[in-house]
């Protein structure tokens, strides 16, 4: 599996088949609410010549569904896109274009293009906010995007025991854990491996602040085999 991190908690996988696109945040629109949020990553306008096969939105806050970015990826007619998304982004999202949009709240699963898809609790200020658990059922493995989160057991008890790699903020603010609580969440969790992300794109931190020895730091737009 490639996985290319497009900023903030956008993340692209390719496994040669089946592109899984999710949280794309691909303007500057969240410093159009809030001038102090201007963003610090450029925007890869390459990155709008693909069309996902799937793409999931986790909640409905601008820099993970961003209808700018969102538009110009749903708008596009070339392929039907299965869309993934809580209720309170899929009231808006199915607006864009002639897409499969599914409501997609904790619980729910779908099955489709050797990958299975299920969404789990997070602990946010959007009520609908989601992780997405993403297994590829033809090599085994399971990745776990949890969103934007605090820290909770309650998520643990939706979570398998075989997660090989986990991505989750770090950023500490806005109701996302910080780098200490991601550890300790990492750990809870049992994954092999974490990513640390959500961090960068309005503020000066890395995610070298993410102290496990188990952490894979990705570069943004830059592509990473796992």
């Amino acid at each position: 599996m490639k996985i290319t991190w497009i900023g903030q908690a956008g993340l692209l996988f390719d496994n040669g088949k089946v592109k899984i696109m999710l949280d794309p945040y691909l303007s500057n629109r969240v410093a159009k609410v809030n001038p102090l949020n201007d963003r610090r990553v450029p925007i890869d306008e390459s990155l709008f010549e693909i069309t996902p096969d799937v793409m999931i939105f986790t909640h409905d806050h601008l820099d993970h569904y961003d209808p700018e970015t969102a538009s110009r990826f749903l708008e596009k007619q070339e392929k039907t896109m299965t869309v993934l998304s809580p209720t309170s982004v899929w009231q808006k999202a199915r607006q864009h274009g002639t897409h499969n949009y599914v409501e997609f709240n904790r619980h729910t699963e779908w099955t489709e293009q050797g990958f299975r898809f299920s969404a789990v609790k997070a602990v946010h200020s959007d009520p609908c906010a989601i992780g997405v658990l993403i297994e590829d059922l033809e090599e085994g493995k399971v990745y776990y995007v949890t969103g934007d989160t605090l820290y909770s057991k309650d998520i643990v008890e939706d979570l398998p025991k075989n997660i090989d790699l986990v991505f989750l903020p770090v950023n500490g603010v806005g109701n996302n854990m910080n780098a200490t609580d991601a550890v300790r969440f990492f750990r809870a969790v049992g994954a092999k491996r974490a990513v640390p992300y959500h961090v960068g794109m309005f503020d000066k931190l890395s995610p070298e602040i993410f102290g496990d020895e188990h952490r894979l730091i990705l570069k943004v737009y830059e592509e990473t085999e796992v």
